[in-house]
């Protein structure tokens, strides 16, 4: 997902864009600490070996669970804006960073290669393009563009036009056009062309959303584990948001690193409710983890 500087917001919606927009093999690691490496290890021992015969959404929900609580962290991919490496943290996360851990940690409980190696090589091949690291461009900014490569890559699958959505039109240059909100376009010339064909190829796609309003109806085709990113009305933007559908007490709730409540929560309203809250927050897309 992408975070970036939005004006003529109120000012919680604004912090909400700010921290999308700046989002969304041989591993080169950038760790803030060891205490980091530490955690995640701790994580995965956390973990049943039985847990793996389940069925991945299942996967899905006991990992993002036994995330509730972690503290609400942006920026942590762009500390280092002069060199791009793969960056290891989980004590705090943001929407998308939590959703690579969590499937991340699911793909090696199914598949049996629960260690540190394993989780590393499987982060960055969900989060940047192809799974290399190749500067600024290559990490996948765009949430649409993250999910049309993750399906790509096996990861999960974009099932929103097959369960009902309707064409979502949208030009995608939001970061080709808001330059000064990304340091790193500073480093390197390079990057803005860089990402203006990864724009121009992005708009060649077509793209499905569920409308804010209709999302009660689509209930029933929703899993948990399902991946759903929040479509947006701000010019240029993709999406906004990102977590995981819950089923919970024959209710749908949405799992995510909040914002507003400055850790992961699972909603206490169903999605529809949820979706209400947020004036730029037009639908969903939904993708479902293979």
């Amino acid at each position: 997902m992408i975070r970036t500087k939005i004006m003529n917001y109120t000012k919680l919606y604004s912090v909400l864009i700010l921290t999308m927009a700046m989002l969304f093999v041989s591993v080169n690691t950038f760790a803030d600490d060891e205490a980091e490496i530490k955690a995640v290890k701790k994580k995965l021992k956390s973990f049943d070996e039985s847990l793996g015969k389940m069925d991945i959404g299942e996967i899905i929900e006991t990992v993002g669970k036994s995330f509730q609580g972690v503290e609400y962290v942006a920026g942590t991919l762009d500390k280092n804006v002069n060199e791009e490496k793969l960056v290891i943290k989980i004590t705090g996360l943001d929407c998308v960073t939590y959703v690579e851990n969590v499937l991340a940690i699911s793909t090696i409980i199914k598949k049996g290669t629960v260690d540190f190696a394993s989780y590393k090589a499987e982060l960055q091949n969900i989060r940047y393009r192809n799974g290399e690291i190749n500067g600024y461009p290559s990490r996948l900014h765009y949430y649409t563009d993250w999910i049309y490569n993750n399906q790509e890559k096996g990861y999960l699958k974009d099932i929103t036009q097959d369960i009902g959505g309707e064409l979502y039109t949208k030009k995608i240059n939001f970061m080709s056009t808001h330059t000064d909100s990304y340091k790193q376009f500073s480093v390197n010339d390079d990057y803005v062309e860089e990402i203006k064909a990864i724009e121009k190829n992005m708009n060649k796609r077509r793209l499905y959303y569920i409308k804010k309003g209709e999302v009660d109806e689509y209930y029933d085709k929703l899993e948990s584990g399902d991946i759903i990113a929040t479509t947006t009305n701000i010019v240029g933007l993709d999406v906004t948001h990102t977590g995981f559908i819950l089923k919970k007490n024959g209710k749908t709730h949405f799992m995510h690193a909040s914002i507003t409540k400055r850790e992961i929560i699972i909603s206490k309203e169903e999605l529809k409710e949820y979706l209400k809250g947020n004036k730029v927050q037009t639908g969903i897309i939904v993708a479902r983890p293979i």
